[in-house]
């Protein structure tokens, strides 16, 4: 049975993505049936003509409930959020709505902005000024989240970067965020972080939702120094590949294989195709694609995938993600071919590379991360 949202006498069925058995999380939170009912409401009259913004939905909630009273455009940095929402929205019979990446333009006069917060403050910040530039001064913003994730240095930003801002009681541990926009306050975009790796010839950028935002994570200069070169290699996957140096420096050590770079972030995407750009010599040996792991890969088709997995979806700790990213590199692989790994310690990653390719060793190792590698 599909997990249903209820409010106001309306009932949306709708699910996460990629659809698992025996889902247990549901797809929308207090803070979404918060901003639902406080607009539901309150005295706010949408004009049909005008659209609605929608930002950081997680699966589709908000752009469902609203999709059918009038243009709505949802932005994320989720491919997999804009695969639910578009699932859902199907799901549901409503009417197709404009879901694109948080990297595009935003649409011309808005009256309403609805907002989830994101996790990275940096994402939050880049956002905020974003809308300040565009706004309309009639324009209603209205963030929400958990009360938990809500302190005051949260409120100082929506001041310094948007406006006037106020915020509500919590209800069901969630709390909403007004602000009005001044455009007074309007300044261009940061640009991107670009910070150097020198023991690596590396200079990297990262936009704003881009993890480990301005140095290299601890946990990739370790696999950088057990990225394998051989010869045989044709065809060469980064799994999950963020700003993309694993993948790059995968393709300097291996100058005759194409390396593929994926993520599930446009701006991590983006920020690995800037870096290709930068750093190789010849940048078309890279390709950097967005996807939900390795959707529609065919099989048999890669010599070796060099995966660093997230844990989290969301705000969700889940391990969901890196055992889906290693069922489909099995998936992918040829024969003989290698899935190199790399996990915190108490990750586990080991058992579950064992019992999917019945082998497992450990390449390399710190007192915090282990590699791994398993062959098909």
């Amino acid at each position: 049975m599909k997990p249903e949202l209820t409010l106001h006498g309306r009932t949306l069925t709708l699910q996460r993505y990629p659809v698992r058995n025996k889902e247990t999380l549901q797809a929308w939170d207090a803070a979404d049936e918060y901003l639902i009912n406080h607009i539901t409401e309150s005295d706010i009259t949408l004009d049909p003509a005008r659209p609605v913004l929608i930002m950081n939905d997680s699966f589709g909630a908000l752009t469902c409930w609203f999709a059918a009273q009038g243009p709505v455009c949802s932005m994320t940095d989720s491919h997999i959020a804009k695969l639910a929402t578009e699932a859902n929205l199907a799901d549901n019979q409503l009417p197709s709505v404009t879901v694109t990446d948080c990297l595009a333009d935003l649409p011309a006069n808005p009256q309403l902005v609805l907002l989830k917060l994101p996790k990275s403050n940096r994402l939050l910040v880049w956002q905020l000024q974003q809308l300040c530039q565009h706004l309309p001064a009639d324009c209603i913003v209205i963030a929400a989240a958990k009360a938990k994730e809500i302190h005051t240095s949260t409120l100082k930003l929506f001041e310094k970067h948007l406006g006037e801002t106020k915020t509500s009681l919590a209800v069901k541990k969630a709390r909403l965020i007004f602000c009005r926009p001044d455009v007074s306050q309007a300044a261009p975009l940061p640009p991107p972080l670009t910070w150097d790796v020198p023991e690596h010839n590396l200079t990297l950028t990262n936009h704003a939702n881009v993890f480990s935002g301005d140095s290299l994570d601890i946990g990739a200069r370790l696999l950088l120094e057990h990225i394998p070169a051989n010869p045989v290699y044709k065809d060469i996957i980064d799994l999950g590949c963020g700003n993309g140096v694993i993948g790059i420096k995968a393709a300097q050590l291996n100058p005759q294989a194409t390396v593929t770079c994926i993520d599930e972030s446009y701006m991590a995407v983006a920020s690995c195709r800037e870096n290709a750009d930068r750093n190789l010599d010849n940048p078309a040996q890279l390709i950097a694609k967005v996807n939900n792991c390795l959707d529609d890969f065919p099989a048999d088709s890669a010599d070796l995938v060099l995966c660093n997995p997230p844990f989290h979806q969301q705000n969700t700790i889940t391990d969901h993600i890196a055992w889906q990213m290693f069922r489909d590199a099995r998936h992918t692989l040829r024969n003989q071919g290698a899935l190199i790994v790399i996990g915190n310690r108490h990750l586990g990653y080991g058992e579950k590379l064992k019992r999917l390719f019945g082998n497992v060793s450990v390449v390399a190792q710190n007192n915090k991360f282990v590699i791994y590698q398993s062959v098909k």
